[in-house]
């Protein structure tokens, strides 16, 4: 059992989900004060990715991120930032030519997933680990691609959140590890029921957790219905957990949540476990954050 908890908040995520939720958040004013309610509720972490304010669709605009940051950092709370590097790397075949991008495809070089970790230096990133068939698209991450990613990310002095979605990747970031572009103190988070990586179930969380190397921060989280029973889930095996309108867009079936009634919900869930949430300055000194 983890006695103090490190919650994530993801406040808007990279899928098109603008259509299922009238209050997502897509402009960086939404998205900074979705973070800012969420730290208010308890979130010591808030993770990040950016949307078209005209269209509401998931977007890499280094512009989106910078303001989004400046705003969250302007505010009162002292929320650590977690920025994705997740976008750029769908591809989908040509139908006629599998050998070419269709459409649906975003594929950019490494250096361009990691452009704004290097301009706007949040605390941590994320480092999307693959290939994986992700929904309709292939997520698209060789390990030279990540080593080039990780790399860049280390001299930004940045520390990386591993997202594994499959116990192979959690592999890979051990080989990263070893070569030195990734600090031992990793921090590592399970991504449960994303398809198709690992299914979220019990039986596979274990088999994940025993895969990590020793010694490092983890946690795991879980999509839809699956977002609760996750995180307890991770809580009693002693991890850390996340939220968010990323992951589920309700708080009950048919009942569409905001970020801070799903952090208010996690809470709720840890303090009965026996556990109690983190601030900022104690996740800070927890994962040795400069």
């Amino acid at each position: 059992m983890n006695p103090e908890i490190i919650l994530t908040c993801a406040v808007t995520g990279g899928s098109d989900v603008k259509d299922k939720h009238p209050d997502l958040p897509i402009t960086p004013k939404q998205i900074a004060t979705a973070a800012i309610e969420a730290a208010q509720a308890g979130a010591a972490i808030a993770h990040i990715h950016v949307r078209d304010p005209q269209t509401g669709l998931p977007d890499r605009d280094l512009e989106l991120y910078k303001e989004t940051a400046k705003l969250i950092r302007a505010s009162d709370t002292d929320i650590i930032l977690n920025i994705t590097t997740g976008m750029g790397g769908d591809l989908v075949p040509d139908e006629n030519n599998p050998t070419l991008a269709g459409p649906g495809s975003d594929m950019i070089s490494p250096a361009e997933r990691v452009q704004h970790i290097e301009a706007i230096k949040p605390e941590i990133c994320t480092l999307d680990c693959g290939s994986f068939n992700y929904s309709f698209t292939a997520y698209v991450a060789t390990m030279d691609m990540l080593r080039a990613a990780a790399k860049r990310i280390q001299k930004a002095g940045v520390r990386p959140e591993i997202e594994a979605f499959d116990l192979g990747h959690i592999w890979q970031a051990k080989q990263l590890i070893k070569e030195g572009l990734i600090d031992k103190n990793a921090l590592f988070q399970l991504c449960m029921g994303i398809p198709y990586g690992a299914e979220g179930t019990t039986r596979n969380v274990i088999t994940m957790f025993d895969a990590l190397p020793p010694g490092v921060a983890w946690g795991a989280f879980g999509i839809g219905r699956q977002e609760m029973p996750m995180l307890a889930q991770s809580v009693i095996m002693g991890g850390n957990a996340r939220v968010g309108l990323e992951d589920n867009l309700y708080l009950k079936k048919g009942v569409l949540a905001s970020n801070g009634q799903l952090v208010e919900r996690a809470r709720e869930i840890i303090e009965r476990l026996g556990s109690k949430l983190a601030t900022p300055a104690e996740a800070r000194k927890k994962l040795a954050l400069p």
